[in-house]
């Protein structure tokens, strides 16, 4: 079922959750709704859902209007981060609960019910399970069952809001990884909420970057992390160092005198000496010993963090352009590296941007 989000706007008392969204998702496709707490995207997921009632816009499934059918005519399951399991039910009754609510005519016999509910705790791996009762189970394990009893009723869509939010570092990765092949074997339009960005791009098909009640891109993980659209996908996206400095003619200065770094913004090249920001990830930065008369970013080494083959440099700049504060640049290189050059807390060393990508404040064109 393809799901079309047309003009939508939602406002609480003074807060202003939406602001005219408007998105497509098709059929079959797994999306993922990123961004900061705030954002906007649970409560755009509740108004898909049909949970929240939009103050203008419409939304499409499969190009019909259900902006105001109602939530148990959608055919939509939803797992929530703490959607709690009947307590007093084993596994196999949460699973089945669904199912045995349903209107008399459309209630399937005791014999479908248990081969449905057998078949959905296979394919989330814990039909051994099935007697057991919630407070029996981890939590990873609760989430799954969580997401057997969502599709118990054969949803059309399928509504995650941040599904693995409460469990641990190591159980998100793996049911990350469930989750991804779960949704290919099964092919339901699904949609999830998460602020984590890792989680998005793991799993998505594409990601919905959203801020401040609007969507600021759309894409595939590959290409929001590529070409960020914007300055806050850049910043959202992962570590980013932000360098201040001027743009003129298809080029970037990054501080004064003999030490400034001269980025080429070709795609600036109709700018004149506009105020700039260049986004450096930090592993696109070079990092050298300092000698006298070296062109680049001069910093002292103030702290450096080696985990596995990562050695994470966090640097002191010693001569932040006008008006910008002190701060860290981060930088990462390999731990061989490091060892290699023998860099030492406290040393003086040089950075270079091996890669920007440069956003232009009040530019105007020639």
């Amino acid at each position: 079922m393809s799901i079309e989000v047309r003009n939508i706007h939602k406002q609480f008392g003074d807060f202003q959750a939406l602001r005219d969204v408007s998105l497509d998702i098709h059929s079959g496709e797994l999306v993922a709704l990123l961004g900061p707490s705030g954002c906007g995207k649970t409560t755009l997921l509740r108004i898909i859902a049909g949970l929240e009632t939009a103050d203008a816009g419409h939304i499409l499934f499969s190009g019909e209007d259900t902006t105001h059918v109602h939530v148990r005519e959608r055919q939509v399951g939803f797992v929530f981060q703490h959607y709690a399991l009947f307590r007093h039910m084993t596994v196999f009754e949460n699973v089945a609960f669904g199912l045995r609510v349903k209107p008399r005519g459309q209630r399937p016999s005791e014999d479908q019910i248990k081969r449905k509910v057998h078949d959905l705790l296979s394919l989330v791996q814990l039909d051994w399970l099935a007697d057991r009762y919630p407070s029996q189970l981890s939590g990873g394990q609760r989430q799954r069952i969580a997401l057997a009893r969502a599709l118990a009723v054969e949803p059309k869509v399928l509504l995650l809001d941040e599904p693995f939010g409460a469990l641990d570092a190591k159980v998100r990765k793996e049911l990350r990884r469930w989750l991804r092949r779960l949704h290919e074997d099964l092919d339901v339009t699904s949609i999830f909420v998460t602020h984590d960005q890792e989680e998005a791009l793991e799993v998505a098909d594409r990601v919905v970057l959203m801020n401040s009640g609007r969507v600021e891109q759309v894409g595939s993980p590959q290409q929001v992390w590529d070409h960020p659209a914007s300055p806050f996908v850049y910043g959202f996206l992962g570590d980013v160092n932000l360098f201040h400095g001027r743009a003129h003619e298809g080029e970037m200065q990054i501080g004064a005198d003999h030490h400034a770094v001269r980025l080429a913004t070709p795609e600036h090249q109709s700018v004149q000496d506009a105020k700039a920001f260049a986004y450096v990830r930090p592993h696109d930065l070079e990092v050298s010993r300092y000698s006298s008369g070296d062109k680049g970013i001069v910093a002292k080494l103030s702290r450096a963090i080696v985990v596995g083959p990562i050695a994470r440099l966090e640097l002191e700049a010693l001569n932040p352009a006008p008006g910008e504060e002190e701060r860290i640049i981060e930088a990462q290189i390999s731990a061989q590296t490091f060892d290699q050059q023998g860099f030492k807390e406290g040393e003086t060393l040089v950075v270079n941007p091996r890669k920007a990508r440069v956003f232009v404040a009040d530019a105007h064109a020639a």
